[in-house]
């Protein structure tokens, strides 16, 4: 193996004056709207524990950094081609030209300069500087007019691509539209940094490829909270039984699709426990709604008292009952959401809307001792009223998005956590006790 280089790089660092290919043989890009969601979120989130509205652009300096992971690039014919990083490198990109569309309208003199990291230019004639043949009339007309028409499009790539820059109206926060953009587009250029491993070659670049992802798998957070939970049952066969329905109910989430196990891990401990959520604020700390987000394993450690994991039946319990029975609820209404279900319509309107949150809120106020009855009509009752608020919302043209929406249905979700049925919809209906319909112009967004 001949030199390799690995070295810290900021995006402005990694993406400026610089040009990168990607080998006939690599994949498509394949990130789909939660991989871009879960970037923005975290991105967009340790911004804000540094900013203030007061703040002049110099003090950006002395925000945190954020590390955004490694890239493996192999140099050869003078060119140089990604190995391991086009997903978040062209996720970057695509954001970059986004945030330099929402700054169109300011004064040359205050926008923040990004195009050296999304193009270079010679003889009038625009480079992209993730230089890939299929992708530039894609890439021309999000950067020209913020939109793409791939009706006639037939390249996977570049139909997520354009997928995926649609996602960034969404997912971006309201708030940092404004004075705070200029101040985000600083951080992230200077201090998002990412870890550039260069090789020689395209052998050396794969066999650091191999051992980095290949040599024994990486445990997910779902295998370290099944690891910690078992480990605790000190009882050899109540531990096989508990391992055994782990199993069971992973391939059944699994089967739904690929990280279903760690979506419901998180719907139902976020349902069921979660009691705070950060501030959008300078120096606010992730809370309880943020942590089971991003490592509901460690979470779950640190709140043993809160879910009652006491001694090693407490452990068990926490499996065989609990883990099974919003496991399996979880399951039901992820299916009714990916098709029409008779009696469960709502959850699938809703996902059409990809209103991901109606998932805990869903689940928070189910209860292990509810019938299946009582739980279907809880299910329905909830699912109306995201319906109806999700309609309304759209008709008076106000946002539905993650971002806006996140820390109003938090506050619902505690509020309806284990309510018996009656108390679930008199509360629900009292939450829908307003102007309903404000627009008078209604018309096609």
């Amino acid at each position: 193996m001949k030199k390799i280089l690995g070295d810290s790089r900021s995006v402005r660092d990694l993406l400026e004056g610089k040009k990168y290919a990607i080998d006939y043989y690599q994949r498509e890009f394949n990130w789909e709207k939660k991989q871009v969601s879960e970037l923005v979120n975290d991105l967009t989130a340790k911004f804000l524990e540094n900013y203030e509205d007061t703040h002049d652009p110099d003090e950006v300096a002395n925000y945190g950094h954020y590390f955004l992971g490694s890239i493996i690039i192999s140099e050869k014919n003078n060119q140089r081609f990604i190995v391991d990083g086009q997903q978040r490198l062209t996720t970057l990109t695509l954001f970059l030209i986004y945030l330099n569309n929402l700054q169109k309208e300011y004064d040359d003199n205050d926008k923040v300069d990004v195009s050296k990291m999304i193009y270079s230019q010679r003889l009038r004639r625009r480079s992209f500087n993730l230089d890939v043949d299929e992708r530039k009339r894609c890439m021309e007309a999000l950067f020209e007019e913020g939109t793409f028409d791939d009706a006639k499009e037939k390249n996977p790539s570049v139909q997520n691509i354009a997928a995926r820059f649609g996602d960034f109206d969404d997912l971006f926060p309201p708030d940092l539209r404004e004075k705070a953009l200029l101040f985000f587009i600083d951080w992230l250029i200077e201090k998002v940094y990412l870890v550039e491993i260069t090789a020689s070659s395209d052998d050396d670049a794969y066999t650091i490829f191999e051992t980095m992802n290949d040599r024994g798998l990486s445990l997910t957070p779902t295998d370290m909270l099944k690891g910690f939970l078992l480990a605790n049952i000190k009882n050899e066969e109540r531990r096989n039984t508990a391992s055994d329905l782990w199993k069971e109910r992973i391939r059944v989430l699994t089967d739904l699709g690929k990280e279903e196990d760690a979506d419901c891990l998180k719907a139902w401990l976020r349902s069921q426990f979660a009691d705070d959520i950060r501030e959008r604020k300078r120096g606010a700390k992730p809370e309880d709604f943020d942590r089971i987000g991003t490592e509901f394993h460690r979470w779950v450690r640190e709140h043993e008292e809160r879910l009652k994991l006491s001694g090693s039946d407490g452990f068990s319990r926490f499996i065989e009952e609990d883990f099974a029975f919003y496991s399996r609820w979880y399951a039901t209404v992820r299916k009714a959401a990916d098709e029409l279900t008779q009696g469960l319509e709502p959850v699938f309107y809703n996902a059409q809307h990809n209103f991901t949150l109606q998932y805990p809120l869903l689940l928070a106020p189910l209860k292990l001792s509810d019938d299946e009855d009582t739980i279907m009509r809880k299910i329905r009752v909830v699912a109306h009223f995201i319906d109806i608020l999700i309609t309304r919302r759209i008709w008076n043209f106000d946002l539905i998005n993650y971002s806006t929406m996140q820390y109003a249905m938090f506050l619902v979700m505690k509020e309806i956590r284990r309510l018996g049925l009656e108390d679930l919809a008199a509360t629900l209906k009292k939450k829908l006790e307003m102007p309903a319909f404000e627009k008078k112009d209604f018309h096609l967004h």
